[in-house]
Formats: structure tokens, C-alpha cells, sequence
């Protein structure tokens, strides 16, 4: 049985991968941060009490910002593989807070890192990089093109990314970069925008809404649908040699088609609800980002199994049936 280490288990992607690491029969740790509430929801379906017998999850508590617990875990659980997805993930909210951004998101990968080595442990590790590396790079992006970020997030983010890079080569440890361009489901933050959308025209069109606020609705993205690129993650570690992959759809789409698509699909007129708040505008925005998959798909044999369309629609109909349940008193499990 291979022995899996997730950090940001509880995030979207943590919960799909959790997911689908328990289905392929591994044992499956992942690290929580300490709070007074619980915020586990996306991975509660998973978990079973301790004291029953075949338990195969696992929850610890620590901090990429606490290297010396990060060291003492990687030592207890010996794992096979760390998928490495914890991070301060929101790029609005990177400028608000970029010297927490840089701590958690870039420092806490090279602490990560670190601890692999003061451990004695050498697990394939997966580094959770990010398209807004690309930042002001014309598209299309693939492996080989320059980063140019343009948030302290992405900034982070490529930290992140040329640290592992450089464990790499430098310790010869098997340590992949997954440079995922955006990926949504139902289990998106409410504070992303593509799941901003999708709740908010559910609550107008149920008449529990007025407005929905947003800001650049011109900026272009690849989306894709997050349990897809979650099993790219897991592919990456299944391969016989360590790489760097951009794992996306290789389409482009920019927020007013997503709305577009949404409010066809609901049957509403999303002009006449969304209003333009410079609040949510960026100091420096990203206009466009679109990747080119060729070297996953070659070397991985994979391929994105949902269209843009799709995604949307699977968003749009999971936040009605959640409202639905919600106002029905039903207990909601997305």
C-alpha cells in the first residue's frame, strides 16, 4: 500500500485527489492547520473514525510556516509521495497580504523541501505551480515559456517553482512542477470567480439576490475541470522520470463568456444583474492565459475529459441543487 502526504487536504483539489488516492488503494495523510472551527467539509465524506477498523485517512495537525513539525511529520510517516498544495491561494488577496503570501505559498515550499532532506525521507514530490507564473507572457504558454508574474502570488508561486527545480538538480530528488492552469468544480472557494458566479445566479435567480458585483470581466482564461487535473497530479509521479508539465485544456474564455454560458443555462439575464465594482480590479491585471497541454498528453496519456461548457453547467446546477437543499433544510455536500 503507498503511503500518500497531501498539504492543503481540505482546499478543492486536496478533496479530489484525496479522492481518488483512497480509490486507487492508498493510505492518504494530509496536513490541517489548527482552528476553533471545523473546516473539513470538502473531505468530511471521506473520513471515518479512527477506531473502525481499515482506515486508510488521515489528518495531522501542522503548518507550512513550522519547519520543525513539517521535519517530525516527514519522519513519522515516511510517505511515498507529497502532493505539495497548500498555499495562500487567492491572487486578489496576495496583494492585501504579500508578506504572508510569500511566507506560506513560497517559503513554505522551500521549508517543505527542507524537511524531505532533514528527515532522510526522498519521496516523489509534487510542487502545485500556477499559470499566473506566466502573467504577462502572450499565450499560448507551455513549458518553455518565460514567467513574467504579475501579483505577489504568482511571484510566490515561482519561488515555489524554481526551488523545486533546483532540489531537483541539485539533490537528485524526484520532485515534479504541475504548472495547472485554472481548474473549478463545485467545490470552488466562494471567493473565486467563476464559483462568485455560479452561487450568486442561483440565490438572483431564486429571488434571494439582487446583484452580483465583479470586476474585469474582459480577462481570458483556460478553464478546466479540477478532478482532471488532479489525476494529472497523481500521473506526474507515476512517470519514469521527474518533469515539469502545464496541464490545461488549451482554450481560452474570458468572464463575460462564463457568465454568458451561466445565464443561458439558468435562463436569465445576466446584464441586467451584474454590476462592475473597481474593488475586485487587480493593480496588475492578467489578461490572458491559455496553456498548451502537448507534453502531458504525450508523455502522461492525459487529456482534459470536460468541456468549457460542461464545467459550467456542472457549477450552475451543483450551487441551484446546494441552494435548494439549503432552503429545504437538508444537510449540503458538494
Amino acid at each position: 500500500m503507498k503511503r500518500a502526504l497531501i498539504t492543503g487536504i481540505t482546499g478543492q483539489d486536496g478533496s479530489y485527489l484525496a479522492e481518488q488516492l483512497l480509490d486507487k488503494g492508498y493510505e492518504v495523510h494530509g496536513i490541517i492547520r489548527r482552528s476553533s472551527s471545523f473546516n473539513t467539509e470538502r473531505i468530511d465524506p471521506l473520513y471515518r473514525d479512527l477506531h473502525e477498523q481499515d482506515v486508510k485517512l488521515f489528518l495531522h495537525h501542522g503548518d507550512l510556516s513550522d519547519s520543525s513539525r513539517l521535519v517530525r511529520l516527514l519522519y513519522e510517516l515516511q510517505p511515498d509521495e507529497i502532493y505539495h498544495l497548500g498555499a495562500q491561494s487567492h491572487v486578489r488577496v496576495s496583494f492585501d497580504v504579500p508578506e504572508y503570501t510569500a511566507d506560506v505559498t513560497g517559503m513554505g515550499t522551500l521549508r517543505l523541501l527542507e524537511a524531505m532532506r532533514d528527515a532522510g525521507v526522498s519521496p516523489r514530490f509534487y510542487q502545485a505551480s500556477s499559470s499566473e507564473m506566466f502573467g504577462a507572457t502572450p499565450p499560448p504558454q507551455d513549458e518553455g515559456t518565460p514567467f513574467h508574474p504579475r501579483s505577489p502570488y504568482a511571484v510566490a508561486k515561482v519561488m515555489a517553482y524554481w526551488a523545486t527545480v533546483n532540489y531537483r538538480e541539485s539533490y537528485g530528488l524526484f520532485a515534479c512542477n504541475g504548472i495547472l492552469f485554472n481548474h473549478e468544480s463545485p467545490r470552488r472557494g466562494e471567493t473565486f470567480v467563476t464559483r462568485k458566479i455560479t452561487r450568486a445566479l442561483a440565490r438572483i435567480q431564486a429571488g434571494l439576490q439582487e446583484k452580483l458585483f465583479l470586476g474585469n470581466l474582459d480577462a481570458r482564461r483556460d478553464w478546466g475541470y479540477a478532478p482532471d487535473y488532479t489525476d494529472a497530479m497523481w500521473r506526474m509521479l507515476q512517470a519514469d522520470e521527474a518533469g515539469d508539465y502545464v496541464v490545461a485544456t488549451g482554450e481560452m474564455h474570458s468572464v463575460r463568456e462564463f457568465l454568458e454560458e451561466a445565464g443561458s443555462h439558468l435562463g436569465l439575464d445576466w446584464e441586467s444583474v451584474v454590476e462592475f465594482d473597481q474593488r475586485y480590479l487587480r493593480p496588475a491585471e492578467v489578461d490572458a492565459l491559455q496553456g498548451d497541454p502537448t507534453k502531458a498528453r504525450e508523455k502522461l496519456g492525459w487529456t482534459p475529459t470536460v468541456t468549457f461548457r460542461e464545467l459550467v453547467r456542472i457549477m450552475v446546477d451543483a450551487d441551484v441543487k446546494a441552494l435548494e437543499d439549503e432552503l429545504a433544510g437538508r444537510n449540503v455536500r458538494l
